[in-house]
């Protein structure tokens, strides 16, 4: 039996939010951004009529003005944005227990054991859960409906705002297939660039690629995507409350003034590198590989990742990985605009652990050490404040300002 998963978007939810208290500019283009004044302002939202200007999210605001110099521009408030996300992802487990978030505006229901509590039709009760967001909070959503979770994703992608969208085993072909392959969920830069040189374009040249060479090129991420592609994915909805580890943990950061030399761009990259070790050591996880990416003051950017070994969640570590990656792949005599460090390949701390016990017996005493240490790091600053102490490797960084970035990752 075919389940029924519903992906619940909500329509650029920072906008729509900051538009309750603005009712007055619902009509005119309108963006949330970062602080206008300093370099690292960005696009966090736009409302449907600056889209229509093609402002995008993520980019810079002086990119955005280029386009649409009649752009309003609004602060962000993510308190505010947290209690509405909390407040309809209760108003969802009214529907089913079973309410998986994906990041503050998305979620996943799966309501194959309710939906006959509601009708039993599937895009009836996505209608009414759609007039109900928009009745109690006045928000609005896209529902995607479909029979697993990434095709359901795809609907709620497929027509905005406000809109349902039903994909069934009998039509996804004339409506996934047709998308490009890089509108896939978890097709990033690097799969992209692959399939490119494949000339894979669309979810349905992915689907008809060979599953094995896939698995040559790509290893299980290439075979997971093919899957995905055929419908075959069967990930399950969390129940909600339940913890989801992440898959990964990155800090990106646009710099005041850009770094110059070798000795800023370490002290930036460590600087980064502790946060992410921080935020490594908070999930009870260490990583298995680590990815760099930098751009230059015009806006190029490069991306490079590597494995390490053993597993790690010293910023010590994690700064020499990232520093050597720096080395192979950039310039250091060029400035650098922005620096994003993010740790993949994620495991469970004690499942690491298991690892090192029997294949680094040797340097149990030394990394225990280092342990220790950065967990002592990490009281201080749960006690005093991020600030409150930072690696003596990044005191020669210019003053540093957070960008916004996705869960689970990073961008520019």
């Amino acid at each position: 039996m075919d389940r029924t998963i519903f992906h619940c978007d909500l329509n650029s939810f920072y906008a729509s939010v900051e538009l309750l208290s603005h009712p007055e500019l619902r009509h005119l283009p309108v963006a949330v951004c970062g602080d206008p004044a300093s370099r690292h302002g960005i696009i966090l939202a736009k409302n449907e009529p600056a889209k229509s200007f093609q402002v995008k999210t993520a980019e810079t605001i002086w990119q955005a003005k280029r386009k649409c110099p009649n752009l309003v521009l609004l602060p962000a408030h993510h308190g505010i944005y947290r209690d509405f996300s909390r407040k309809i992802n209760a108003l969802y487990q009214e529907y089913t227990d079973l309410v998986e978030p994906f990041g503050i505006d998305e979620s996943w229901l799966d309501i194959t054991g309710t939906l006959h509590l509601f009708g039993g039709d599937a895009k009836t009760m996505a209608d009414q859960l759609r007039r109900e967001i928009r009745s109690r909070f006045g928000l609005t959503i896209s529902v995607g409906v479909s029979f697993n979770k990434v095709f359901a994703k795809l609907g709620s992608d497929y027509k905005k705002p406000d809109a349902t969208t039903v994909i069934t085993r009998e039509n996804f072909h004339e409506i996934v297939w047709p998308l490009p392959v890089t509108d896939l969920l978890y097709v990033g830069r690097a799969a992209a660039q692959t399939f490119q040189k494949f000339n894979i374009r669309t979810i349905g040249d992915l689907a008809a690629f060979d599953r094995q060479q896939l698995f040559s090129l790509l290893g299980k991420s290439g075979v997971q995507l093919h899957d995905f592609a055929s419908g075959g994915d069967r990930s399950p909805v969390a129940p909600a409350g339940q913890y989801t580890p992440p898959k990964s943990v990155g800090n990106g950061y646009t710099f005041p003034k850009n770094l110059q030399g070798r000795d800023e761009i370490k002290a930036g990259i460590a600087q980064l590198s502790d946060q992410v070790a921080a935020r490594l050591r908070k999930h009870g996880m260490k990583c298995q590989g680590i990815s760099l990416a930098i751009r230059d003051p015009d806006f190029r950017d490069i991306s490079r990742q590597t494995r390490l070994d053993p597993p790690t969640d010293l910023a010590r570590e994690l700064t020499q990985a990232a520093v050597s990656l720096a080395d192979t792949v950039w310039n250091m005599s060029n400035p650098v605009r922005a620096m994003t460090v993010t740790a993949i390949y994620l495991i469970p701390a004690d499942e690491a652990g298991a690892q090192l016990d029997l294949f680094s017996a040797g340097q149990d005493e030394k990394r225990q050490r280092l342990e220790r240490l950065e967990g002592t790091l990490d009281i201080i600053r749960s006690k005093y404040g991020p600030g409150a102490i930072a690696p003596a490797s990044s005191s020669r960084a210019p003053h540093q300002e957070r960008h916004a970035s996705p869960p689970g990752g990073s961008s520019f």
